[in-house]
């Protein structure tokens, strides 16, 4: 199928932002480079090259000599838009979508927020942080000292990440105010083991997606990716367990 330089280049905008919406809601380097092949290669060009960083994308069409860079400056978790995507993808291949109807959907799919509301998300990060509790074999008085600690560890990430753009100081205060929070509890008498509820009410910041994302890009051959993946995890247990470490010390 011969393309022409004005279809080569719509080609070429889906196959981008698909890999952007992707990269930026939480998708692993291999499964961005391989779904952006695939759209190249259900519209005709059998041969792409892509060049995905957690930063970063290149991608490249051989025959047209297009190249372009997009620059990846925010990152979540949304795998509601990954499916999307992946679902586009497949329609593509499948002949049933046409290149201009599926640029306009995964504009649409862009402009989404599917965020849950701050409150429910808050609401998960203390509830979940008390059943943590229970599942590293602490005692129910502990339950809700976790969940108080954890709700206010994860509310502190997204407010102090609103103001201060790095992630490690965030989540470095957020780490502090549990420990805080924790030990202010027990002294108290409101809970009983201290280590229970910290580590309980840390869990919603590990970073336990990045982890596994890290060791599956390594495991796929993408190594620039998988390192840099773990760097950012490493930093970021570093962050929680510095924050800890002092209230310990302090206290």
């Amino acid at each position: 199928m011969e393309l022409n330089q004005e279809k080569a280049y719509d080609v070429l905008q889906v196959c981008l932002l698909a890999g952007k919406i992707m990269l930026m809601s939480g998708a692993e380097t291999y499964r961005v480079e391989d779904t952006m092949s695939r759209i190249a290669a259900a519209s005709g060009i059998s041969q792409s090259h892509s060049f995905v960083t957690p930063t970063a994308i290149i991608f490249s069409l051989d025959g047209v000599e297009l190249t372009k860079l997009i620059r990846i400056s925010e990152r979540s978790t949304d795998l509601s838009k990954v499916d999307r995507v992946n679902s586009i993808s497949r329609q593509i291949s499948n002949r049933t979508l046409s290149i201009q109807l599926a640029y306009e959907q995964l504009k649409k799919i862009e402009s989404e927020d599917n965020a849950y509301p701050l409150w429910l998300q808050v609401l998960a990060a203390a509830v979940s942080s008390g059943c943590f509790v229970i599942i590293f074999l602490g005692s129910w008085m502990d339950f809700l000292p976790a969940c108080v600690a954890g709700g206010l560890g994860y509310i502190s990430t997204l407010y102090v990440h609103r103001v201060v753009k790095v992630r490690f100081f965030s989540e470095f205060v957020a780490s502090f105010i549990i420990g805080i929070t924790a030990y202010s509890t027990v002294q108290a008498g409101l809970g009983q083991q201290l280590d229970k509820i910290i580590i309980g009410s840390v869990m919603p910041l590990v970073p336990g997606l990045a982890i596994t994302h890290a060791l599956r890009d390594l495991m796929a051959g993408h190594l620039f990716s998988g390192v840099t993946k773990g760097a950012e995890a490493f930093l970021t247990s570093l962050a929680i367990g510095a924050g800890i470490a002092i209230v310990l010390t302090v206290f």
